[in-house]
């Protein structure tokens, strides 16, 4: 059995809707569809999740929603048109939204996130419409009917562990199951989406549950590529790479797998196959547990902007027992989690994303590091990016970091700071966001080049 996922580019007009379902069709193993919600059409357009964003934050400001709402449901019609399919599904589709916007703004996240669902639940309606057309045994599931539960972090939801189970019945059916991706359902029946992406995250977690012998993730993309295509000409593509390469680089910023939608299937041991929904009979790249490496080589490189570091030196910090803990608490009871925690001797730093840490929140930390730790000094610097050296051959290789280095300081990038994981797969350096393309440049050419 396979689960197979599409994201929005596969299912942004009824050209695309109709290649995913001839994918589908091609491969009877291919029992389990996760479909996004539409995407764009062309370079300029607006997703069908942004046209939603935008007629759930005029309801929430008291503005009329009419021409917002016709937008959506404008999109899903020319789908079903083109198609087709029965006119009978856009009446479902219609009044589900114009139900889920007419429904209680007093809890706004909530709110929001019921009309973002929208956008993945009524694809998924759609497609399954037009596999029946076609003459398939098929069916859409609603998440919550099926057992996909989750935490009540609206925007940034969890999986709650007996979705597991819940979700296990799903592998005995045997026609073929559409199911909407990005969201599910709290103990208490409200709608809660994972974060954006997260449609991906949904594939793995089937993927995981009906113990699938693969997880085929259909893109706009040939493959994974050893570093943004945009910037260097003929870039390699990566045949195979592992999970834990995989999470390294998406983490960093490819922008093919959303960085935590591997995990499920890590912890279940299925592989994953990213592939081109316009070009299915391509190989793609195959995600698995190991691969074949030859020693010293690097397999992606990858940056991210957007991180911040909040630094604080005290002369001997290391004599101190518990001042890391304490040091780290500080961020914790801001509900803030860190991304990596460069320390020396007598200081210790610890890098954020930026948009968890707005100016309050910041003068907090600083003045509880001062006052309560006795920091000799405390310093935030924003505007920062990491590139990610990433592969298993760079295990035990000597020479790598200097390479690495050398080639950073020909481009004149400047690096302020180092991290390398015990594991020693990954490589990161820390730089100002306006070094970060220069720096994956110089990398790529060092290594690939």
């Amino acid at each position: 059995m396979k689960v197979c996922k599409f994201g929005g580019s596969s299912l942004a007009d009824a050209v695309q809707v109709a290649k995913v379902c001839d994918i589908v069709m091609a491969d009877p193993e291919r029992r389990l569809v996760v479909v996004s919600a539409p995407g764009k059409r062309y370079k300029g357009d607006t997703k069908v999740t942004d046209l939603l964003i935008a007629c759930a934050t005029k309801r929430l400001a008291g503005e009329p929603t009419e021409t917002a709402l016709n937008a959506v449901i404008l999109r899903y019609r020319e789908i079903q048109e083109a198609l087709g399919v029965d006119a009978a599904v856009m009446a479902t589709i219609s009044a589900n939204l114009e139900s889920i916007l007419a429904g209680s703004v007093e809890h706004r996240e909530r709110f929001m996130d019921a009309m973002k669902a929208s956008g993945e639940d009524n694809s998924a309606r759609l497609v399954a419409a037009e596999l029946q057309r076609r003459g398939v045994n098929a069916h859409y599931q609603n998440p919550g009917e099926a057992g996909l539960l989750l935490s009540d972090e609206y925007g940034n939801a969890r999986l709650l562990s007996e979705s597991y189970e819940n979700l296990a019945l799903l592998g005995q059916a045997e026609d073929v199951t559409v199911f909407p991706g990005f969201f599910g359902y709290t103990r208490e029946g409200e709608v809660v989406t994972f974060p954006r992406g997260g449609s991906d995250i949904t594939g793995s977690i089937l993927a995981a549950a009906v113990k699938a012998d693969l997880y085929e993730n259909f893109t706009d993309v040939d493959s994974v590529c050893s570093v943004d295509p945009d910037l260097a000409p003929d870039v390699a593509p990566i045949a195979e790479i592992t999970y834990r390469e995989m999470r390294e680089l998406s983490y960093a910023g490819f922008g093919v797998l959303h960085d935590e939608a591997i995990i499920p299937a890590v912890h279940a041991g299925i592989p994953i196959r990213i592939c081109n929904t316009n070009r299915p009979e391509l190989p793609g790249t195959l995600i698995m547990a190991e691969r074949e490496v030859v020693h010293g080589t690097v397999v992606g490189i990858a940056g991210s902007p957007g991180f911040c570091t909040v630094f604080a030196s005290k002369y001997l910090m290391n004599r101190e027992i518990g001042f890391g803990r304490r040091f780290l608490q500080l961020f914790e009871e801001e509900g803030l989690s860190f991304e990596h925690m460069p320390s020396g001797v007598d200081n210790i730093s610890i890098i954020l994303r930026e948009k968890e840490l707005d100016g309050a929140t910041e003068a907090r930390i600083v003045t509880h590091i001062r006052e309560e730790l006795g920091a000799d000094s405390v310093s935030v610097e924003h505007g920062l990016a990491l590139v990610m050296l990433v592969g298993e051959g760079m295990r035990f290789t000597i020479g790598l970091s200097r390479r690495a280095t050398a080639a950073l300081a020909e481009a004149n990038v400047n690096i302020e700071m180092i991290n390398q994981g015990s594991s020693e797969i990954s490589m990161m350096f820390g730089v100002k966001e306006v070094d970060r393309i220069p720096a994956m440049r110089a990398l790529y050419h060092e290594f690939f080049e």
